[in-house]
């Protein structure tokens, strides 16, 4: 027998239809219920990865006593939290004001007008470590709720005026200005957090800084800045390394449950694979060093093969479990490593770091503690020889590993994350000269078009084939698409995503303005809710604002917009406080700082893009890294400012050099290019 949540499109509320309990979705129907029969809401958030989701789904949610008591006492809802961040984000704020922590699975107990009075997140079905068993919290707030409701209403109405007060960002004091004071208090407070032994910020667990990387190479970037560099570096070799990341099939897992990247959460997210293949991205752009480009097409190439729809939207993530069972798909027995590998079996073990004994609960996570050199060397072979042994080697595990039971896949495509991956691989095909991945990012582009927005020009945020999409589109699905829409304009030049892009943007003063400066993460027209959320740190992904910031000044060096450059910099301006105290908590709008300060360029390149002049000019803009360049390629003809009235020199594809539309002489030989935008001299 299936309850409500069989009928919805969210495979983590599916994995829920067979429960005795009475859920419900988020929605009318539920809310009415609780306010007609005077109950208190139980409400459950989690997503399809979650670990500790699934575990206490098997322990209370399966089990029919418990779920009588949740029958009996309250209006059970279940809410996938990528589905609602909206909603996430509200109750994970009261779970954090009641308790000082949050995480998944949230439980929260709410009025019947949806106030939160009580919360937490993992109950076990018994008492353990100091925490009460699921059932007796669920018997003691039901025997509140009917002797002491006043005080209860009271209680949920201070939290409730507390989370509202919270909800709103900071802005601009009088006299503040962005400087490089800012870059200088940030960088002296990651050094502090710096783990110079193992890579990273701070202690266990150790997630992917992605988005502090970033800045860091733009530190190096802007200010030359060693480091920078060697911070941002170090932790990229560790986690390429590490257990963390996938060496039979790429891509990277959530986090690392120890310092030294070894012994991963291992559920793989779309987010995490779309920000980290962008960092290594650029920090190949930055070094040259070949680990960081294979890092990229393993990674891409993962996302490829194994989380995109044959239509082209990316998938969400990987479950951390198969057969009930955290990690059991992705770890080794020596015995399995000799049986496929034969011969190359020893060589491969001793770079893999793989033991009779095991390195995580008597199985062999693969890691690389060692250099290819270092390794080749005490077996002595070279390099090459190494590297053919362990490429077939992990060819043939892969092809083992593929008949196992899969972990679970969360199959919904999100907007937002799209555009993340979006951006991530047209930047490679752009920067590795890779048609392949460009083409992939043309058809999730398309998808989108065509899946995810509306005639009117708005998105929706999830879809799921067979059902369709749904949901109205939050603020991080407009800026993250926008984002990877400027990212694929400027691989293939072609002036449709320009313009989606241009679109996308001018829905945020429309729908998501905040008068106080900013915007909102959810619309003018969404529905009710406890209060309109507002979300300025980056967490695991850029936050809405912090995205969106980069999207307006983008959009004003090509159009010549002063009101985006003008907002933009006032968002980054207020938030000054925040990025120069917590440097890892606001990383991406650091970034927006680096890209305001570092007077951006704007590149003009008057001729076809396919034009052997125009590849040649590309070829020098292109080679190597640039954070604050924008470029356009076309005719004049496109609708894009940048572009409009500047002739050609000599019939030949010509380049113009831009500061904020002021520009440089125009020039159409690669040299002289390189010598404008590197300050370079001509070759004689």
């Amino acid at each position: 027998m299936t309850n409500r949540l069989a009928n919805e499109t969210s495979p983590y509320l599916r994995q829920h239809a067979e429960n005795p309990v009475d859920w419900y979705p988020w929605g009318d129907e539920a809310l009415s219920r609780a306010r007609k029969e005077n109950k208190p809401i139980l409400l459950s958030i989690g997503y399809a990865a979650c670990h500790w989701c699934h575990v206490m789904a098997h322990e209370s949610f399966e089990d029919p006593a418990t779920a009588a008591i949740m029958n009996r006492h309250y209006v059970n809802i279940k809410v996938d939290r990528e589905e609602r961040p909206d909603l996430d984000s509200i109750y994970m704020s009261a779970v954090q004001a009641m308790t000082g922590q949050g995480g998944w699975p949230m439980t929260v107990f709410l009025t019947p007008d949806g106030r939160p009075f009580y919360g937490g997140t993992y109950y076990p079905p018994v008492p353990r470590h100091g925490m009460p068993a699921f059932k007796q919290v669920l018997l003691a707030l039901a025997e509140a709720w009917e002797e002491r409701q006043g005080e209860i209403e009271k209680s949920a109405g201070e939290i409730t005026d507390h989370l509202r007060q919270l909800s709103f960002g900071p802005q601009a004091g009088d006299g503040v200005i962005l400087n490089d004071d800012l870059f200088d208090q940030a960088l002296n407070g990651l050094l502090r957090d710096y783990d110079p032994r193992l890579g990273g910020f701070g202690h266990a667990p150790k997630f992917p800084p992605s988005m502090t990387l970033e800045f860091l190479l733009w530190m190096h970037a802007r200010r030359g800045d060693a480091m920078a560099l060697r911070m941002a570096e170090h932790t990229l070799v560790m986690m390429a390394r590490g257990g963390i990341y996938d060496h039979i099939g790429g891509g990277f897992a959530r986090y690392s449950t120890d310092d030294r990247w070894l012994v991963p959460h291992f559920e793989k997210m779309l987010y995490d694979n779309a920000l980290l293949a962008r960092v290594y991205l650029h920090a190949w752009q930055v070094t040259g060093v070949p680990l960081y480009r294979r890092v990229v097409e393993e990674t891409l190439d993962f996302v490829a093969r194994e989380l995109r729809h044959e239509a082209g939207g990316f998938y969400s993530s990987y479950d951390a479990d198969s057969e009930g069972e955290e990690g059991k798909f992705y770890v080794w027995t020596a015995a399995e490593i000799r049986a496929a590998l034969g011969d190359d079996a020893g060589p491969f073990m001793v770079y893999y770091d793989i033991s009779d004994a095991g390195n995580w609960e008597g199985h062999n996570i693969l890691n690389m503690p060692r250099d290819p050199a270092e390794v080749a060397a005490s077996l002595g072979m070279n390099e090459a020889q190494l590297d053919r042994i362990l490429t077939e080697g992990r060819r043939k595990l892969y092809d083992i590993r593929a008949r196992r039971v899969w972990p679970g896949l969360d199959d919904k495509v999100l907007t937002a994350w799209n555009g993340l991956m979006l951006a991530a691989f047209a930047e490679a095909g752009r920067f590795l000269n890779r048609p392949d991945y460009t083409n992939i990012a043309t058809r999730n582009a398309e998808f989108l078009y065509t899946s995810l927005r509306q005639p009117d020009g708005r998105l929706l945020r999830s879809w799921k084939a067979g059902a369709g999409a749904r949901y109205n589109g939050y603020l991080e699905d407009y800026a993250f698409l926008a984002d990877g829409l400027l990212a694929l304009y400027q691989s293939t030049f072609e002036p449709r995503w320009f313009a989606w892009a241009r679109e996308l943007a001018d829905v945020l003063p429309a729908h998501f303005s905040d008068p106080a400066g900013g915007f909102f993460d959810t619309s003018d027209d969404h529905e009710a809710l406890l209060h309109r959320p507002k979300d300025v740190q980056d967490n695991a992904t850029p936050s809405g604002n912090s995205m969106a910031a980069h999207v307006l000044l983008k959009l004003y060096l090509f159009t010549g917009e002063s009101a985006r450059w003008d907002a933009a910099e006032a968002m980054v301006t207020g938030m000054y406080e925040l990025m120069a105290r917590y440097p890892n908590a606001f990383a991406h709008w650091l970034c927006a700082a680096a890209f305001i300060l570092g007077e951006p360029q704007e590149v003009a390149v008057i001729g076809g893009p396919a034009a052997t002049g125009t590849r040649e000019l590309l070829a020098v803009v292109d080679g190597r890294y640039r954070p604050n360049l924008v470029i356009s390629v076309g005719t004049g003809d496109e609708d894009i400012p940048l572009l409009e009235d500047r002739p050609q020199i000599d019939g030949r594809p010509t380049a113009y050099v831009c500061r904020r539309f002021i520009c440089r002489r125009p020039v159409n030989q690669p040299d002289a290019l390189a010598e404008q935008l590197d300050g370079r001299p001509v070759a004689g």
